[in-house]
């Protein structure tokens, strides 16, 4: 499984570059609550992509012919949850909510380029080697 997931440490670097550029900025705009704003979004990406990742790489592993509703089944489970969540959040009055809408996008757009610029740059075999 672990060949299956050489993807992430350049996943998870650009989650901490994000990070260490976005929490200065929302603790001078807006204090703690900028910052924990701005983490718990980092964080709900984070760990949604890591998870797909994981279900994915397992799925492949044991049961490829399952790859295709498994990786589905698991989005729809996982925005799900994410939905009600943020749901929920929103009627809370969190004053952290725009950060973390922010460092959503942030998060998903550095996510999806350091996944393009791994797969851009991996050797990738057309075979099993």
């Amino acid at each position: 499984m672990k060949k299956r997931l050489h993807h992430l440490p350049a996943q998870l670097l650009a989650m901490a570059i994000v990070l260490v550029v976005t929490v200065p900025i929302a603790l001078w705009r807006d204090g703690w609550t900028g910052v924990g704003g701005d983490a718990a979004g980092v964080a709900v990406v984070t760990l949604s992509y890591v998870v797909s990742s994981l279900v994915i790489a397992w799925t492949d592993l044991k049961a490829h012919h399952m790859l295709l509703p498994v990786a589905l089944a698991t989005y729809i489970i996982k925005f799900t949850i994410i939905g009600f969540a943020m749901w929920g959040a929103l009627n809370t009055n969190w004053a952290g909510l725009p950060w973390m809408g922010v460092s959503v996008i942030v998060s998903v757009i550095a996510w999806m380029t350091a996944h393009a610029v791994w797969v851009w740059r991996a050797k990738i075999p057309y075979v099993e080697v």
